[in-house]
């Protein structure tokens, strides 16, 4: 195989390489082979099978097995091991990784390649159809990664606060749980003893800012039904589904958009070079015919792409572009419309977090001693972090398996 490789570099902040690879090979006489033999199609007996034209069936093979798709993985492989040996060299933080998200386990919709006209139109400002696109899925990654994050923190706090919710019933007693706008009570009496030494215009304006806030907070946990820490933990598991649910959409929105535009591509080359293969097909002189492919090439090669593509891609033997362009149009507005609904699920899950920070300060901490005073009732948060590492412990025993009876023999 021969490589004919020109390296650009105008400073513009687009380095690159044009590679021109030889679809034909070389003899050791510097003779050019073909690039395909026919070889006759053969029947049950290894016959010859004749078409009713007279003529033998054939299919065309192709000498060499460079255009196969077997060896995508290896070189894209090759080039991924290259351009990181480099990269290192260099002391640069980038890593190439030429698998799919899916492959390699990540949960985020890739962009779509935009090409060299996309690409200059939006140097210049000017949006394009794909540009806006792209625009759209780096949003819906970015709200869904933020939505992602603030669940998990919320998740493993509300773990912390079960804990901490069953050493506080103990210590209390108590056999009824404190609900949640009880301890945002609780909040409020605790903000306004910090203002203790204000002003009282300070006072009133803290107080006005703190009810407000927490008022809009209870009016959400209200409509949502969430009461306790275990309404809380339902909700929080129907906004991750709900937002998982979104990005499955957008998903498959960007997936079928694709798939347009790939259709809409091979349906503008068929349309382009359909004249071009009329006027061959018409040619009746054998020697006439292969002058005429010889110098349309491009354009019949072109055409023939489209109509394999065409066939294997389309239900019917019939397309229609302006069904095909309203379908695009359709799914490409529906995109930012899903980037509201995770807007909007962020916001909820935000209003959850200042919930999480303001029950933090009312919950009894860690930190608190263990003992009381000499000669003095020992008082619920004081015994609250002994309580609180006593309940871990017998979770954590329930969660072992049992021993067996050689491990007890060991043991005694």
């Amino acid at each position: 195989m021969i490589a004919d490789f020109a390296i650009h570099d105008k400073g513009d902040g687009n380095p690159h390489a044009h590679i021109l690879l030889t679809m034909r090979a070389m003899d050791e006489k510097g003779q050019w082979l073909p690039k395909g033999r026919k070889v006759y199609d053969l029947d049950e007996n290894g016959e010859r099978i004749r078409l009713p034209s007279g003529r033998w069936k054939c299919h065309k093979e192709n000498t060499v097995d460079w255009n196969d798709r077997k060896y995508a993985e290896i070189w894209r492989q090759g080039w991924a091991d290259t351009a990181n040996r480099y990269l290192e060299a260099n002391d640069r933080p980038e890593q190439l990784d030429l698998r799919s998200y899916a492959r390699q386990g990540i949960d985020k919709i890739p962009t779509v390649h935009m090409g060299p006209a996309a690409c200059q139109m939006e140097k210049k400002g000017i949006q394009t159809s794909i540009g806006n696109l792209n625009r759209d899925i780096k949003a819906a990654n970015s709200l869904m990664q933020s939505i992602r994050q603030m669940v998990r923190h919320l998740k493993g706090w509300i773990a912390d606060l079960k804990e901490k919710k069953a050493a506080l019933m103990e210590a209390l007693e108590q056999t009824k749980e404190p609900t949640i706008p009880e301890l945002l009570s609780q909040y409020l009496e605790l903000r306004s003893g910090q203002r203790a030494d204000w002003t009282s215009r300070g006072k009133l304006k803290g107080t006005v800012a703190d009810f407000n806030r927490v008022q809009a907070a209870m009016d959400f946990l209200r409509e949502k039904g969430i009461s306790t820490v275990e309404s809380l933990d339902t909700r929080l598991d129907e906004i991750s589904q709900t937002a998982v649910s979104v990005m499955e959409s957008v998903k498959k929105s960007e997936k079928r958009i694709k798939a347009i535009d790939t259709m809409l591509s091979y349906i503008d080359k068929y349309e382009a070079n359909k004249p071009v293969h009329a006027e061959y097909a018409a040619i009746g002189w054998k020697k006439k015919k292969e002058q005429f492919a010889e110098s349309h090439r491009e354009e019949l090669d072109a055409y023939n792409a489209a109509v394999r593509y065409l066939k294997a891609s389309l239900k019917g033997n019939t397309y229609s572009r302006k069904d095909l362009e309203s379908e695009r149009e359709q799914l490409a507005s529906a995109l930012p419309e899903q980037g509201e609904e995770l807007e909007a699920v962020r916001a909820d899950v935000k209003v959850l977090r200042d919930v999480r920070r303001w029950l933090n300060q009312v919950l009894p901490s860690e930190q608190y001693r263990q003992t009381a005073e000499p000669g003095k009732k020992p008082s619920v948060q004081g015994n609250l972090k002994g309580r609180q590492e006593r309940i871990r412990r017998e979770q954590a025993e329930k969660r072992q398996p049992p021993r067996t009876q050689k491990q007890q023999n060991m043991e005694l």
